[in-house]
């Protein structure tokens, strides 16, 4: 695929990639140097992304271990996608029951609305 611009830019694409190391551990966190070897950045780049995932509220230090970890929101965020799959889920089966209904009096199932009508 070719593109006619490029807006990517390097230290995006790393702080994406630092949250998304986050995620292999968000209880206990990461300790900088393990996030700075995840990514392939120097100790200064990684505190400097750090801090700005904390201003973001998307990163916080603990302060007993010195580890980072999301806090929790963008976790929450994961949940409310697998909680709109449960719901489309539950309106697929609802769907196939209504229609397996339909279907069981015998009767061939014929469309309301065909362009032709």
């Amino acid at each position: 695929m070719t593109r006619a611009t490029d807006y990517t830019n390097a230290a995006q694409q790393r702080l994406l990639k630092v949250v998304l190391a986050l995620f292999g551990d968000v209880v206990n966190g990461y300790a900088p140097s393990a996030l700075a070897r995840a990514v392939a950045c120097s100790p200064q780049v990684i505190t400097r992304d750090l801090d700005n995932l904390r201003t973001a509220g998307l990163a916080e230090r603990d302060e007993e271990t010195g580890h980072w970890r999301l806090t929790p929101r963008l976790p929450q965020q994961a949940v409310r996608v697998w909680a709109a799959i449960d719901r489309a889920e539950r309106r697929v089966q609802d769907t196939r029951a209504r229609i397996s209904t339909a279907a069981g009096d015998g009767a061939p199932l014929r469309p309301r609305f065909t362009p032709e009508n």
